[in-house]
């Protein structure tokens, strides 16, 4: 899969509608069929901080991903709000899913 984060610095003007302002982006990607999981989280630390956490099934559906009417769509819509240019990291990892961190396993407990 293709796994991809990305961190995007929104104005502070802007920084508490931005899960709004991408909401038409974010659902277009989630619909794509190979979209394994495209989702936003807000740092805890900077308010105008958003990490972008998404992953695609292979690079062919990636490619398409960034060649997609939304995806242009936001390359148009969505750095007027932004402080700079969104970092990213961009890895092909094997599998389609998340792995469990064993080294905080959590056992079950009994009631």
């Amino acid at each position: 899969m293709i796994f991809i984060a990305a961190k995007f610095s929104v104005k502070p003007e802007h920084a508490d509608q931005w899960p709004q302002l991408s909401a038409p982006f974010t659902k277009a990607t989630r619909g794509e069929p190979g979209c394994l999981w495209f989702d936003w989280s807000r740092s805890v630390d900077d308010p105008t901080e958003y990490l972008l956490v998404e992953a695609f099934r292979d690079g062919e559906a990636g490619g398409a991903h960034v060649q997609s009417p939304h995806f242009k769509d936001a390359q148009r819509e969505l750095p007027p709000y932004l402080v700079s240019t969104p970092e990213i990291v961009n890895v092909e990892v094997p599998g389609e899913n998340w792995s469990l961190l064993g080294e905080m396993r959590v056992e079950a407990s009994s009631p």
